[in-house]
């Protein structure tokens, strides 16, 4: 999620994200009516273009590693820290990692029912298939070569540092749970050290990617340009299927699944919590930043919604950071859409791991400013999707990001009246006025 603009430079990122957008949508397509094919269009989509795009992906590449290595131990060290109201701290893990995993599904199915990336005219498909061909045949020779008991096995690094070099981030992932469970049971000075240490690597990559961020705008006028002057206005019908996508299985879970647990496990009637929790909803559909949505989402919970303060201040705060149901289903559906656009079939033992990856994903991304742009693509270059698709989808992510930044913060207040009335077996009925 983009959490912050960035150094103040008179225009908003996502303004001038949406420019860069439109300018390479416009570009592309002038030039593929009137130059499609011409050498000298070949030549900038080649020496100009597309290198600008891969400079933006290779600065993600290189803090995705230490962002998600950091980002989990950190979670994992605030979840289990004995302080911090220890059986509440173990519902809160458990809700999230069962919501973020229905998100995730419903994004997979809706995904897989409405194919948004598929439909493209067969001449062009062909050329995108045989650009990844190199890829496409070494996903699908690992995949006819390992076994589901290898995949299982391969979650465990036999060497965490060759795992993080070959770019295996599940196993990276389990690494770094695993550090994570290690220094909270530890709670010697060395280990308050080390926690302070990857503290600072956290904060750096956060700097980092908001300098780095700052070049998006540049890099979607040249990734649209360089797929646009190619494609045409195939492209734009695939991405307004994209969005549509993503809108309505986002519509789902917060208008289906949320009110189906808040009936369910909070004992609260479902209009009643959305009437109470607008303040919070509103503020995050406009600043699209679930931090700074937190002062706004505590008042609620507690004022609003009756949430004790001490299980408001816990489960809303951590969720803020961990608790992303709209990010994971969010970069569950852009990779199988990303998938299907480069013609790279999945089978569904892959995209099960998929799942897996954008739910601890969706923890690791947390926090970070345009966080799930590293983590998605590091998921589409492990399964032999050209990451260079992302800049299909970014020009259009600020508003997506505004729908699922409101997912999120709707998931922590569904959270916190779940977990609170587990506590003490009911909750005051909401203020409505």
């Amino acid at each position: 999620m983009d959490r912050s603009a960035g150094p103040d430079t008179g225009m908003p990122l996502h303004t001038r994200m949406l420019i860069g957008f439109a300018v390479g949508v416009v570009a592309g397509l002038l030039a593929y009516q009137f130059a499609g094919g011409a050498a000298w269009l070949e030549w900038i989509v080649t020496y100009v273009a597309n290198p600008t795009g891969q400079l933006f992906l290779r600065l993600l590449f290189m803090l995705v590693l230490p962002l998600v290595f950091s980002a989990l131990i950190l979670g994992v060290v605030e979840i289990g820290d004995p302080r911090s109201l220890g059986r509440i701290g173990g519902k809160t893990l458990l809700w999230v990692l069962v919501v973020t995993s229905v998100a995730v599904s419903i994004g997979l199915v809706a995904v897989n029912l409405m194919q948004p990336g598929v439909g493209l005219p067969p001449d062009v498909a062909a050329g995108l298939q045989a650009a990844s061909a190199e890829r496409t045949g070494e996903i699908m020779a690992r995949r006819e070569q390992v076994s589901l008991v290898d995949v299982v096995l391969n979650i465990v690094p036999r060497n965490p540092l060759a795992a993080a070099v070959n770019g295996d981030l599940i196993a990276v992932m389990f690494f770094a749970l695993m550090f994570g469970i290690a220094a909270t049971a530890l709670r010697t000075d060395g280990t308050k050290s080390f926690v302070g240490a990857v503290q600072g690597v956290y904060d750096i990559c956060l700097k980092l990617i908001g300098w780095v961020i700052q070049l998006a705008p540049y890099a979607v006028a040249a990734l649209l340009f360089a797929l646009t002057a190619k494609l045409g206005y195939d492209i734009l019908l695939q991405l307004g299927k994209f969005v549509f996508t993503v809108v309505l299985a986002l519509a789902i879970h917060m208008f289906v699944v949320f009110p189906l647990l808040l009936r369910a496990f909070g004992g609260m009637s479902p209009l009643a919590f959305f009437r109470a929790a607008e303040p919070a909803l509103l503020t995050a559909f406009s600043t699209s930043s679930s931090s700074a949505t937190l002062p706004t989402t505590l008042k609620v919970a507690e004022e609003n919604l009756g949430v004790p303060r001490r299980i408001g201040r816990f489960v809303c705060t951590l969720g803020a950071t961990a608790n992303m149901n709209g990010t994971a289903l969010f970069e569950g559906i852009t990779v199988l859409f990303l998938a299907q656009f480069f013609g790279i079939e999945l089978s569904l033992l892959q995209q099960m791991l998929v799942l897996l990856m954008c739910i601890l994903g969706a923890i690791g991304a947390a926090g970070v400013p345009g966080g799930s742009l590293p983590v998605i693509a590091m998921i589409l270059a492990t399964f032999g999707i050209p990451p260079e698709g992302i800049g299909i989808i970014l020009g259009v992510d600020r508003i997506l990001d505004m729908c699922r930044t409101t997912v999120n913060v709707g998931g922590d207040l569904v959270g916190a009246v779940v977990i609170a009335h587990s506590e003490r077996g009911g909750l005051p009925a909401p203020e409505l006025e």
